[in-house]
Parts: C-alpha cells; structure tokens; sequence
C-alpha cells in the first residue's frame, strides 16, 4: 500500500476590515509619529523612533488592498496602479492630518502614514541651538536643514517658518509633497502648495513660484538639478530660500549640490553657492537619557569668508576643513555635531553610550570629556 504524506494546508490570512479611525487613533494616543500597514503582519507604530506591535489583528491582502482604494485620491489612485506607489495626504476629523505613502511588495499592497503636527513647535520647545533662529532671520539666500530619514528636518523648517511668521511681515509660500505642517497667518501671510493637489510638480510650481510675490519660499526637498538651480536663482535675486537634503553634515550637503551637475557647470555652482549659501544646519536624534523621547544634537554651519573659500576651493593647499572652520567659529554660532552632543551629555541629557554612537569621531570625543573632567582617565 501506498504511503501517501499529507501536507498541512496553507492557512490563508484571515480576513479583517481595518478600522483605519481607530488604528490612528491609537497612533495619536501613542505619541506615535509613524504608522505602518503591511499584509500579513498586525499594524506597527513608530513611537521615540522605535517600531512597537499595536493591539491590532494581521491585515489581509483584500483588506490592504480596499483600504488603499478608499484611502488615496482618484489622480493618485492612477498613479498608484500604473506606477505600484504613490504620495497623498489624509485627513480625519478628530485625528488631524497624516502624509502617506501607498506602494506594493511582493504584489500587496502596503501603506506608511506620517503624523502632520496641527502647529509648529518653536525652536526653543526643540533644543535647536540660537544660530537656527538667526538664520530664520536673513533677508535673503539659501538655508539648508538636512539629516537622515526620520532626522526632523521638517519639524525644524517648520519652527524656522513660525519664527519668521511671528516677527516678520512676509509672503510665505510652501512647496511641498505633500503638506506636513500647517500654518497659519500670524505677521507673514502663508500659502502652502502640494504637488499633485495645488500644483502639477516641482518644475512648474518653482518657474511660476517667483510670480507670486515671495518674500520666503520652503522647498520641501530639492531632488533634482531643476529645483536647485532653481532655488540658487531665487537665493540671489532677493529671496529667502529653505530647504532640506538627505545629506549627514554641511560637507557632504555641498558636494552632494555641486555633484548633481555635471563636471562643466560644477565650478559656476560653487561660485553661486558661495555667494547665496547662508547656512546648514544639520541634525541628528539621539535617545533620551531618561529614556523618555528623544533630542536632537545639531551641527550649525555659518557662511563666512573661511567658509566660501572652502566651498570655491576645497583642495587649497591650506588643509583647512569645513568641519575644521565649523569647530573654530562658536563666535558665529557655528556647532560640530560632537560639540552638540558633549553639550547634551555635560547636562544629562544622553548618556555615553547613545552620545558615543553618535558621534563622527568617538574617541576624540571621549577624550574631549576626560580632558574636561567629565571622563575618568584611564
């Protein structure tokens, strides 16, 4: 007789309607700033930068794939299925605003929703050192924030853009995709643009942004060559420019802009550069040492004449770093990022270890505590 071997059926998923509502309210209670919807796994929540599992069953593809339908805007929902992904923002009342993102893996359907704070924070609530502030204050040129994903780079340009709201009579206008924080009008008047809903992309909102009377333009993000001449342009004819880039610190945030030209126009960049630039602030978020949250130890560079140098000419024979001018220039409110975080640490706020981790060089920053007593020897 024949032995046959019996193979455990497959068990499908089962099926559950995601009540969207109440797994964002969830995230809202949790103080969560991201939530993540994905088949076959319960919905997670990232709360003080952590991924935590949330009291919700597994999601279903069919599920998944509803939720998407209903969820994303008709020009989106096209994009989503000739393309597998998509940018929208939602909003619920009771709940506030979250910036999504639909995309498919493995063939679902997934979603990650981002919180959009209803107000800015100020600088101050932040940390975020005096400099940001005072670079929020220039008339005109370009100021860049940038960091890593999750870095808060927008929770900062928002806090420069309350600043200016609060203390200057300006015309304010946004671009970007989609919107994350809302403003309203205080001293400035602000209008706030999305790709997609109030504009068709980023080239034409940026060649028509100079015919709306801007005093102060935010670019979300400048992704490509077009937005960042753009953005030069605009930094040189008597507008203030913010933006953000996914770079680690002001020398790699240069090489990164002149590095989206092509090697003929890279010289004319770093002349433009060098002449709008007015600063980089650059972050980085490292956990609490209450374990409560989390705070943001900032490198702060300044544009001075040591600095243009550097950017016109980076191989001089004088050796000189950016991050060499950086550490030097406390008068100008210039901060490295090991400076920040010995800051952080000499008031408690971090411990040796997460300041450690996150420092460009730990062992000269260990031994910068030693030397300040704050280490033993060893």
């Amino acid at each position: 007789m024949k032995q046959c071997s019996a193979r455990a059926p497959k068990l499908p998923i089962p099926l559950v309607v995601i009540d969207l509502p109440a797994v964002l309210r969830h995230v809202v209670e949790q103080g969560a700033s991201d939530l993540h919807i994905k088949v076959g796994s319960a919905p997670r929540v990232r709360v003080n930068g952590d991924l935590r599992m949330t009291p919700f069953p597994a999601v279903g593809p069919e599920e998944c794939e509803e939720l998407v339908q209903v969820v994303l805007p008709p020009e989106r929902l096209e994009e989503f299925r000739s393309t597998g992904e998509a940018d929208f923002s939602l909003s619920l009342s009771g709940l506030g605003r979250f910036r999504a993102n639909a995309f498919r893996q493995r063939g679902t359907a997934g979603l990650v929703l981002r919180r959009v704070l209803p107000s800015a924070l100020s600088a101050t609530d932040l940390g975020l050192p005096p400099v940001v502030t005072r670079l929020a204050d220039e008339q005109r040129g370009l100021v860049l924030v940038t960091g890593p994903t999750g870095s808060g780079k927008t929770t900062t340009l928002a806090a420069m853009i309350d600043h200016i709201n609060n203390n200057r009579a300006a015309n304010i206008i946004t671009i970007e995709d989609p919107i994350e924080v809302l403003h309203r009008d205080k001293m400035s008047i602000i209008s706030q643009r999305e790709i997609g809903t109030d504009t068709k992309d980023w080239g034409q909102a940026m060649r028509r942004v100079l015919r709306q009377d801007p005093d102060v333009i935010l670019i979300g993000e400048m992704r490509d060559p077009e937005t960042i001449q753009a953005a030069l342009s605009a930094g040189e004819t008597g507008h203030l420019v913010l933006s953000t880039l996914h770079t680690t610190n002001a020398t790699e945030t240069i090489n990164r802009i002149v590095d989206f030209f092509p090697p003929f126009q890279q010289r004319q960049v770093r002349i433009s550069l060098a002449a709008v630039l007015r600063g980089v602030v650059s972050q980085r978020l490292v956990a609490r040492a209450d374990g409560v949250g989390r705070c943001v130890a900032v490198e702060a560079m300044v544009m001075t004449g040591r600095i243009a140098d550097r950017i016109l000419d980076p191989n001089s024979g004088s050796g000189e770093t950016i991050e060499d001018v950086i550490a030097d220039g406390e008068y100008h409110g210039m901060v490295t990022f090991d400076q920040s975080l010995f800051s952080l640490f000499k008031a408690g706020e971090i411990s040796l270890r997460a300041a450690l981790q996150a420092a460009t060089n730990p062992h000269d920053f260990r031994v910068a505590l030693q030397t300040a007593g704050l280490l033993p020897s060893v």
